[in-house]
């Protein structure tokens, strides 16, 4: 479809919560981006930074205006002046806009449509999910989910939904704007062959467990049943270790609890380097992904391609993405402690094998080509790994 400069069409992105130590959103707006320029797209992303910036990059061009840090985030920031972006979207006269955060950014919807623009709002989180992980009460959380929901559905072209898990919110609703596109993983980037027996015995000895948990260190991710789990497996007389890639607002509360509790914690901060987070993730036995919230969970998918096998919370849309591979658990550490055993009885080189299977399934060719699909966009390239899932476990 033809936009206003030639045959690509300028596709301009707008993110928050974008911290420089965050993981699978930066990881999904770098992926996509790659993509929509290999489509012959012009892909233009805004997010907040310390200062502003413009540059040209493997992405297509980024632009970082300032914004302010949130209070009790670790590190992100938001794009707070309206007026600015505003402008800024008027100058970049996109074909299509889409959005990835449905709440500070919901006004952009609104301007698209004075603008007659094609917007797209992207879920990458559920808003009750998020809202039971802070506290607030089921029913309460759904109301107000309910709510926020029924606004962003009417206020942009189409809501674009990673799995069914993150749509059935919105088929509550009744809206009938939702579109299904997964997300992906770089299957080339990561691959069983990271294996490094040198690293992994830095962490752990022969005859230990290596657990490994790659997560913002956040409330809504839940870092803790991590610990949990691995206190309740060396209660049961296990030599495990755990090791945390990741960073955030609970990191020092977490490392208290790991000394009072004396457990076997390594805690990594946030890995900047992408092979060597890749050489963790497949020298680990299982990767523990604990957040309840999660709509697709792409560390998570990034350690099945790694060939390691992953034990996931029920209450997120990880089960629908790994199907068999791994294992599902209740939100405790106890219940983790269970799956962790369960997938340890399987023979290695067959739980590895599965992990890896799966994994295949999630080309990042797949999630641009639904994503441009929804944008209406040409699709020029086809670089799909395998087929589309959208749903199921099997």
């Amino acid at each position: 479809m033809p936009g206003t400069r030639g045959e690509g069409l300028r596709i301009v992105r707008l993110a928050n919560f974008v911290a420089p130590a965050s993981g699978g959103l930066r990881t999904a707006l770098r992926e996509l981006g790659k993509g929509y320029r290999a489509a012959g797209h012009e892909p233009v992303l805004i997010v907040p930074g310390e200062r502003p910036s413009d540059r040209e990059t493997e992405q297509g061009r980024v632009i970082t205006l300032p914004g302010p840090l949130l209070p009790g985030t670790g590190g992100y920031r938001v794009l707070t002046d309206k007026r600015r972006v505003a402008r800024l979207l008027e100058d970049l006269a996109p074909d299509r806009l889409e959005v990835s955060d449905r709440t500070t950014l919901r006004w952009t919807g609104r301007w698209a449509r004075r603008a007659r623009v094609p917007a797209v709002m992207v879920s990458h989180e559920t808003a009750d999910g998020v809202l039971r992980t802070w506290g607030l009460p089921e029913a309460a959380a759904r109301r107000t989910a309910d709510a926020l929901n029924i606004r962003t559905a009417h206020t942009y072209a189409r809501v674009v939904c990673t799995t069914e898990f993150a749509e059935r919110e919105f088929v509550r609703i009744g809206a009938r704007n939702v579109v299904r596109a997964p997300l992906g993983v770089d299957l080339v980037e990561r691959h069983p062959a990271l294996y490094d027996a040198g690293l992994r015995a830095r962490h752990a000895r022969e005859d230990e467990v290596l657990l490994v948990t790659c997560t913002r260190l956040s409330v809504e991710k839940r870092p803790v049943t991590a610990l949990d789990a691995l206190a309740a497996l060396v209660r049961r007389g296990a030599r495990a270790r755990l090791v945390v890639a990741g960073d955030g607002p609970l990191r020092a509360r977490l490392e208290q609890r790991a000394r009072e509790r004396g457990l076997p914690v390594a805690f990594l901060g946030h890995v900047s380097d992408r092979g060597a987070l890749g050489a963790l993730q497949a020298s680990a036995d299982v990767c523990l992904a604990p957040g309840p919230a999660e709509t697709f969970g792409l560390a998570a998918l990034e350690a099945m391609a790694c060939g390691t096998p992953v034990v996931v919370s029920a209450s997120s849309a990880l089960p629908e993405v790994i199907g068999t591979a791994g294992a599902v658990a209740v939100d405790r550490g106890e219940a983790f402690a269970d799956a962790v055993e369960s997938l340890l009885t399987r023979p290695e080189p067959a739980r590895r094998e599965a992990a890896r299977a799966r994994a295949e399934r999630f080309g990042w060719g797949t999630a641009v080509e639904a994503f441009l699909t929804a944008h209406e966009a040409a699709v020029t390239t086809a670089t799909t790994v395998g087929e589309p899932v959208f749903g199921g476990r099997g």
